[in-house]
């Protein structure tokens, strides 16, 4: 089994982006805030349902994004693809990979974050109230974020 930071030590990279779903939404939200605390309100893939456990029981309460947020959001929306900025990952497994990412990054000049992305138009069958977005509008979003994070770290 991989240590939680295993392969960021094996590549070294400059910047860390982790990607989540988030149902519901319909735009690329890069998220502000990663919070100590996993309560699921539905069990995740493996049956696990915690509720209202620290992340890291000595853990600071949260840390912030060390990404260029605005800058991701903007170059986006300057593309035509919708995204703002999102101030929590909510207390599931997204937010749990991101807090964890910066727990292990918190003393260390990687750029690290997490950035949510809406269902894909292919969803629509199963979440037909819920909003989509195309997914090559999606990978072009993403894509404008990893730009303007190789153009922060050179």
């Amino acid at each position: 089994m991989r240590h939680r930071g295993e392969l960021i030590d094996l590549h070294k990279p400059s910047a860390v982006l982790c990607l989540g779903l988030a149902v519901g939404r319909s735009e690329i939200t890069p998220e502000r805030i990663a919070i100590n605390l996993d309560d699921a309100r539905i069990p995740d893939n493996a049956g696990n349902q915690p509720k209202e456990q620290k992340i890291i029981a000595d853990g600071a309460d949260g840390y912030f994004s060390t990404l260029p947020i605005e800058q991701m959001v903007a170059s986006m929306k300057a593309a035509g693809i919708p995204a703002s900025i999102s101030l929590s990952a909510g207390t599931f497994v997204c937010n749990h990979i991101f807090y964890v990412l910066q727990d292990y990054l918190k003393d260390s000049p990687i750029k690290s974050g997490f950035m949510h992305v809406p269902l894909m138009d292919e969803q629509r069958r199963e979440y037909p109230t819920l909003p989509t977005m195309p997914i090559r509008q999606m990978v072009a979003g993403v894509e404008i974020a990893l730009n303007v994070l190789r153009v922060e770290t050179t």
